[in-house]
């Protein structure tokens, strides 16, 4: 790996991508944006980062709760709530007597329609500045002062962020997977009313400023999602 990844580049920029079967299953294919997963891109809450809601810096990306994508996902969460103490928890007085909540605007049925709950304007896990616990996700906390991944801890879409994979299906009994970046335009309608996106680099390059490339500092992230060795066969190709 370089010692100091590219930053990443404008949006209209061509970027470098690469195709291989997965070495777990050949009948799978994976696609990767390799210019991303060679950039410095790195989680800069507390550190700059301008939040998703104008006037919240300190929210980051945590406005509005995080839905849950199926059952396992809810199951797990709530397991790793029960192991978080005051101490971990700044708002666990009001989140144990009910930290999910049904959002008014989903039409979704059942566990998908159902958010961390919303408090004062961001999520009940978001431990605000001057805690003493430290500010920032609780459950992300938590799961690192335990030696825990958080992708262990957190609800799927949160961990996943900023990474993203699109599956397609490409043939009777094959598929391909690719791997890039969340960028403004997969929120929809809310990406447009988003305050800052953080993937999406300015003139300054803001959170573009890692000491790693993508591909190193979201490792977990990366197994997690597309398995052990599609990550083995990105680094070796990224070099």
């Amino acid at each position: 790996m370089p010692d100091e990844p590219p930053p990443e580049v404008p949006l209209d920029f061509a970027r470098e991508w690469v195709e291989f079967p997965d070495p777990a299953d050949p009948e799978h294919v994976v696609r990767a944006d390799m210019t991303w997963l060679s950039s410095a891109w790195t989680c800069i809450f507390g550190r700059g980062c301008a939040g998703v809601v104008e006037g919240r810096p300190d929210d980051g990306c945590c406005s509005h709760g995080a839905f849950f994508t199926d059952g396992d996902d809810l199951a797990r969460v709530t397991d790793a709530v029960a192991l978080l103490t005051d101490e971990d928890w700044q708002l666990a007085a009001t989140g144990r007597s009910g930290w999910t909540e049904r959002d008014a605007d989903d039409d979704e049925d059942g566990v998908r329609a159902h958010r961390t709950r919303v408090v004062d304007g961001a999520c009940v896990f978001l431990n605000r500045p001057g805690f003493a616990g430290g500010a920032g996700c609780a459950l992300h906390l938590a799961a690192l002062d335990a030696g825990d991944s958080p992708t262990e801890w957190k609800p799927s879409v949160c961990w996943q962020l900023p990474l993203r994979i699109d599956w397609q299906e490409i043939g009777d009994d094959s598929e391909s997977a690719t791997v890039r970046r969340w960028s403004r335009g997969d929120w929809g309608g809310q990406g447009r009313t988003m305050a800052w996106c953080c993937t999406e680099r300015t003139d300054g390059g803001e959170a573009y400023s890692g000491d790693t490339a993508v591909v190193e500092s979201l490792r977990d992230e990366l197994i997690a999602l597309a398995g052990e060795p599609v990550y083995v066969e990105l680094r070796r190709r990224l070099g």
